[in-house]
């Protein structure tokens, strides 16, 4: 045997670790992401006037009137992370994320250094969610191969 296929044998045994610390690592991003657009959902319904002076001020939310901005805004950051949480449509609820993050940083102007950080590692874990799916510990993962017939999905 050669030094190469000596040594493939010796790691093959790391890719069942490896394979399901991606997938806690998926499951991690998902909840991470969900949890923090969330809770700014949440926050938006606490006070809804404080909400709607936001949008008419100090949101410019480009196309649509402050109002409907507003109920989009709360209704995408209540319902998308609910999805993302559960891997249910996860590239779905990936995709919607990443629209209302880019909305928000997009319509808010004032946005400190500080907090565009915050957006940029929602979008980088929103995009691998979007690209690599939810990671096998999802519901994606147990309906998909019901649904299409298949025994396993890799990319669930």
């Amino acid at each position: 045997m050669n030094t190469l296929t000596t040594w493939a044998l010796r790691i093959d045994p790391l890719r069942g670790l490896l394979s399901t610390l991606s997938n806690l690592l998926a499951l991690g991003m998902r909840l991470y992401v969900a949890h923090d657009f969330f809770l700014s959902g949440l926050t938006k319904i606490r006070d809804w006037s404080s909400t709607l002076y936001l949008f008419r001020e100090e949101y410019h939310v480009p196309l649509l009137p402050p109002e409907a901005a507003a109920v989009m805004g709360a209704f995408g950051e209540l319902f998308f992370p609910v999805l993302l949480a559960l891997g249910l449509g996860g590239r779905f609820a990936a995709f919607s994320l990443s629209v209302v993050n880019l909305v928000a940083v997009i319509s808010y102007p004032g946005l400190a250094p500080a907090a565009l950080k915050d957006h940029y590692i929602w979008a980088s874990m929103l995009l691998v969610i979007l690209f690599y799916g939810p990671g096998k510990i999802s519901i994606d993962a147990l309906l998909w191969p019901r649904l299409t017939g298949r025994k396993e999905q890799s990319d669930a």
